[in-house]
């Protein structure tokens, strides 16, 4: 039986950067007519200077999560027979609705296994999206684990959130708008989780505006890419209870998204729990929307640092806007 924490796309790894930013191009032609151009925003006058600092709403996307992007672009690069099979993803929340819408989109069969601690609500509108939902485990990892065996046992394609060379590509294909809606950025900020996000955004940027500055940011108590690329290897960190839920948890194993934040990340701020809070319940009171615990970890990030950010032009992800009831009560 195959190792599973080996990841078969790491054998087929793009060289070098340039690369990275080609696929990331070829992605965006593959999946532009599938997801939504989302808008970029002036960000609002007490984060910043409008004309000079951007929201890139991607809470704005169909299922309210840029997720969409990479389960996109790896759903419509199958091949005939494994989209045939049908296939697998585990995930309590943006991942899975991803999965799941795209492969509604594309008439593919979806399975997703999610813990016993799912929301009631994002189970619901997983099935709603016509997946399967697979209940395994009390925690995340038991259900990815369960997931992954599944999809040996049966030959289906399991969908890694991030490790993953086409879903790192389609969650790329945000700079290539950014490059259109806003040229010649100084600096994008973004969170890291597992490092999908930023590892598309900064492999693409690298190769066509190398002068951008690549801002990963973390809440203080969820910090294991940090830590590792601080480390040189990925390492097992505790973690505490985050409002980035989005962004919490381990690395895979062998990840492949490492190597790729170690090159693109040019700089690094974490932020506490309160920092988070207080941006969140900031943009609900004046712009009167909700956006995620790990899109906020990038706003306060930049608010920390806006004073080094004052005179450049600076776009901030909003990466996503589905917030658990026990986080929006917090909020509201």
């Amino acid at each position: 039986m195959p190792d599973s924490t080996q990841n078969p796309r790491s054998l087929h790894l793009p060289s070098s950067l340039s690369d990275w930013g080609g696929l990331v191009q070829a992605a965006h032609a593959r999946i532009h007519a599938s997801v939504m151009l989302t808008p970029l925003e002036p960000a609002p006058q007490w984060l910043a200077n409008p004309e000079a600092c951007f929201f890139k709403r991607e809470d704005l996307q169909e299922t309210g999560s840029f997720k969409l992007r990479g389960a996109t672009n790896k759903i419509l690069s199958l091949s005939a027979d494994d989209a045939r099979r049908g296939v697998i993803a585990a995930s309590n929340g943006n991942h899975g609705l991803g999965v799941a819408f795209a492969a509604l989109r594309a008439g593919i069969a979806a399975e997703i296994y999610v813990s016993s601690h799912v929301s009631p609500a994002k189970a619901a509108r997983i099935e709603q999206l016509g997946a399967t939902l697979r209940r395994m485990g009390t925690d995340p990892l038991e259900a990815e684990l369960g997931a992954r065996a599944a999809a040996e046992e049966c030959g289906k394609v399991f969908i890694s959130p991030y490790n993953d060379v086409e879903v790192i590509a389609g969650q790329g294909t945000i700079a290539v708008e950014l490059e259109q809606q806003a040229p010649k950025l100084n600096a994008v900020f973004v969170a890291v989780g597992g490092g999908g996000l930023i590892g598309g955004i900064g492999a693409y940027l690298k190769s066509s505006s190398p002068a951008t500055e690549i801002v990963g940011c973390w809440p203080e108590n969820s910090c294991v890419m940090y830590e590792s690329i601080k480390a040189g290897c990925i390492l097992d960190v505790p973690e505490q209870p985050t409002l980035s839920e989005s962004t919490a948890g381990g690395l895979e194993p062998g990840s492949v998204t490492l190597d790729i934040c170690r090159q693109v990340i040019d700089r690094s701020v974490l932020v506490s729990e309160a920092e988070i809070l207080a941006a969140m319940c900031r943009v609900r009171e004046t712009e009167g929307w909700l956006m995620e615990g790990a899109a906020a970890v990038a706003v306060s990030a930049y608010q920390r640092e806006r004073e080094r950010y004052a005179a450049k032009r600076v776009a901030i992800i909003i990466c996503g806007g589905n917030v658990s009831p026990e986080v929006a009560n917090k909020v509201s």
